[in-house]
């Protein structure tokens, strides 16, 4: 099984104030983690520079181009109190969209099996028209707008196992029945969305977990709920929004739940890949601010992308 790797230099340039949580570290610590000899037949590539128009096919023109004049040349720009753009961050905005876009189109045309971009900003939190949350383009949503607009795929599946709810996918896909999302996360809890009544027109599915749940809860809602309803749903690609912040060591929030669970989930999701989408399926990160806690975690779901 070929698994492909995205990442880039450039991921390390978006700079936050100091003491931030989504921080350059994050991405030394899973490159470490895969130097591992076990990582050894990864499919190794660097992000391809994306354009503006990538984050056109989830946001408005308008909304893309006001990022772009906001980029600072030096300094820091504050967006909201934990959203602040640096001179680096409209490269690595562009660096994820075009990870994701390459990600996709390598894993249609059959060149890998499935793909894991670890790239930062991360964005499930960026809705139409609004950067909150340490992001500020949704990656998940571009991509599943590229597999459609330009794959001719009809039914994408974006599952989000951060443990905030991904409010900004949420609000791009509201009313659109021909993607579905499905998110675990910890509520309350930041952003403060994610009820169970919440289900757009159908086509979300939320599960949230009580703040001091683990592995159980974690994996019961996707027993129950998720892989019920991706069957049901029988996506013709599969988006996963890989955060990793529900581990139990993470300062971020109050979940309990272990690196295998990630890699235990992930083969489930493989398995709807496998029967419902010809085992398309890519991995985008997202949160998880604990390194150890995030190294481990990748570790658990790139080895299961794998096949290990």
């Amino acid at each position: 099984m070929a698994t492909l790797y995205v990442t880039h230099p450039a991921f390390l340039t978006h700079e936050p104030p100091h003491g931030h949580p989504e921080r350059p570290d994050r991405m030394r610590a899973i490159e470490r983690r895969l130097e591992d000899e076990r990582f050894s037949t990864l499919v190794r590539e660097r992000a391809h520079l994306g354009t503006p128009d990538l984050g056109y096919l989830a946001h408005p023109a308008e909304y893309v181009d006001e990022l772009h004049d906001m980029a600072p040349r030096d300094g820091l720009v504050s967006i909201d109190p934990d959203t602040s753009m640096s001179p680096g961050t409209w490269e690595a905005l562009m660096r994820g969209a075009g990870a994701v876009i390459q990600a996709s189109d390598e894993v249609l045309s059959r060149q890998v099996d499935n793909a894991f971009c670890a790239i930062r900003p991360p964005g499930h939190h960026a809705e139409r028209v609004r950067a909150m949350g340490f992001c500020f383009l949704n990656n998940a949503a571009i991509a599943a707008r590229h597999v459609q607009h330009k794959h001719g795929i009809g039914r994408v599946a974006i599952i989000d196992f951060d443990v905030h709810h991904g409010n900004g996918t949420q609000d791009i896909f509201w009313e659109d029945k021909s993607v579905m999302y499905a998110s675990t996360h910890q509520m309350p809890c930041y952003p403060g969305t994610g009820a169970r009544a919440e289900r757009g027109v159908g086509n979300i599915v939320n599960c949230p977990l009580r703040p001091g749940e683990g592995s159980e809860e974690f994996i019961d809602a996707f027993d129950t709920a998720i892989l019920p309803a991706l069957d049901k749903f029988a996506p013709e690609f599969v988006i996963i929004s890989a955060g990793f912040d529900a581990h139990s060591r993470d300062p971020l929030a109050q979940l309990n739940v272990h690196e295998r669970d990630f890699g235990l989930v992930t083969r489930r999701l493989m398995d709807i890949a496998d029967k419902h989408a010809g085992s398309r399926l890519v991995s985008v990160l997202e949160g998880g601010y604990d390194l150890e806690g995030l190294a481990r975690s990748v570790d658990s779901h790139v080895s299961a992308l794998m096949g290990m």
